[in-house]
């Protein structure tokens, strides 16, 4: 009886066990039908079987969902109208399988965030339910949450709840917060990744073909950046006007005058938007520098003491602001404004060391370049021992304006036509022929202290 009984058993173990492995067998088959006509772009042929490998081999290969999102990406682009939504169904469930089955090989926020945008572009679920996706991602992981496109949305949705009388105008305030300093911090990135490369390129190293695609990446990203930038501040629009903010912080600041964290946000707004006329802002500030003396109360004093005239006043308090600063931009802001004072005053030299702070803090701040740029065009007929070394500092000038429009492209025509200008006015071709200058380099005197390479002819 033992002896039938563990024949059976056997059995049934073998047969299971050939089953499985012939399951195995087939999802293996199909994998690669599928994943050979998914390389090659023949969607039509691989969706099927893609389908089916979510379906009855879900956990065989992550490459099943790599492709599957492609596929179903391509129809939804080819898709007609009234079929869209269901194949953006289809896509989030794609997403949702992915992280169900293969967590370790999938970020968890990145996935919302496109499950968040797939609702948004395709209408499904209301207004509320879609900022919620994106809300929960953003809480979930803010420093995956890089998407231009997505951070933009995100923002636009609750402009759009607040605009239906489901949300607070502060709520508005406090994210635009949170999203402008989120594009700032990946535009310092982007930025100073592409100062790095351009300064190899300027001492005359070669990049290599990997380092190129970086660099075009980078202006690649920096211009997306830049373009949602100026859309959510688009969306923002009027709300945060002098108009709407100063009856709006004037209601609530007796109840909030002890609120450092009110405080702050309140004279930032007003500060941010150049509402400092209004004598709101001088009780915030004062009220502010009572509860916590710090670099942005120390910046907002220094704005009125320049506002009253008193230069040198306001120096001071920049002064004071940028070494208690701990944030990056605002550092960054400070220093433009202590470096635009000593400019303003023909100090060029201490100018530009904190044009220069500011770029330390901020890569992205492609005004300081600018700025520097403008001082050298300035100086030229002060700096240099003869006509063609004076002229050759518009070729320093033009560098560090074109590398303005390069880290920012929210200047780049400026800057590039500041660029062609000076470059117009620097020694040209037949120039360097009769002094036999090409490929020389000059060294620049006076406050300048650098040196230019002569183009060869």
């Amino acid at each position: 009886m033992k002896t039938k009984l563990i024949l059976f058993l056997s059995g049934v173990l073998f047969s299971s066990g050939f089953v499985n492995a012939q399951a195995n067998q087939d999802c293996a088959r199909n994998a690669s039908l599928a994943y050979t006509d998914a390389k090659a772009k023949n969607y039509e042929a691989a969706f099927p079987r893609i389908q089916q490998l979510r379906e009855e081999c879900p956990t065989y290969s992550v490459v099943t969902y790599q492709y599957g999102e492609r596929i179903l990406k391509d129809r939804l682009n080819n898709a007609a109208e009234g079929e869209k939504q269901a194949i953006a169904q289809d896509l989030i469930n794609l997403y949702r399988e992915r992280l169900e089955h293969f967590p370790a090989k999938t970020d968890e926020a990145e996935v919302k965030i496109d499950i968040a945008q797939a609702m948004y572009d395709n209408k499904i679920g209301g207004k509320q339910e879609q900022f919620e996706a994106f809300d929960a991602a953003w809480e979930q992981d803010k420093e995956s949450f890089t998407s231009a496109r997505a951070l933009y949305t995100y923002f636009s949705l609750l402009v759009d709840l607040q605009d239906a009388g489901q949300k607070d105008l502060q709520d508005v305030f406090n994210l635009y917060d949170e999203v402008s300093a989120k594009i700032e911090e990946e535009e310092n990135k982007m930025a100073q990744g592409l100062a790095n490369l351009i300064e190899k390129q300027d001492a005359g190293e070669d990049l290599t073909s990997k380092e190129e695609k970086r660099i075009s990446a980078y202006e690649t990203n920096l211009n997306a950046y830049n373009q949602v930038k100026g859309s959510v501040n688009a969306k923002l629009g009027q709300r945060a006007d002098c108009e709407n903010l100063i009856p709006l912080y004037s209601k609530d600041f007796e109840q909030n005058k002890s609120d450092v964290d009110w405080l702050r946000r309140a004279a930032g707004r007003l500060s941010g938007k150049d509402c400092t006329d209004d004598p709101l802002f001088f009780q915030l500030v004062e009220a502010l520098h009572e509860q916590e003396p710090s670099a942005k109360s120390a910046l907002y004093l220094g704005q009125l003491a320049e506002a009253d005239g008193n230069a040198s006043k306001a120096l001071d308090y920049y002064q004071q602001s940028a070494e208690l600063e701990t944030n990056a931009s605002d550092k960054a802001r400070v220093y433009m404004k202590i470096a635009n004072n000593y400019k303003d005053k023909g100090q060029f030299s201490q100018a530009r060391s904190f044009y220069n702070q500011a770029l330390q803090a901020r890569p992205s701040m492609g005004r300081a370049y600018l700025q520097i740029a403008n001082m050298y065009a300035q100086s030229a007929n002060n700096c240099g021992s003869n006509p063609f070394e004076k002229r050759a500092v518009y070729w320093l000038a033009a560098d560090y304006a074109a590398r303005a429009g390069r880290v920012d492209p929210s200047i780049s025509s400026n800057a590039n036509q500041t660029a062609a200008a000076y470059r117009g006015r620097a020694p040209q071709r037949a120039d360097i022929f009769q002094q036999d200058m090409q490929g020389k380099t000059i060294s620049i005197g006076c406050w300048i202290g650098e040196s230019i390479r002569v183009p060869n002819l």
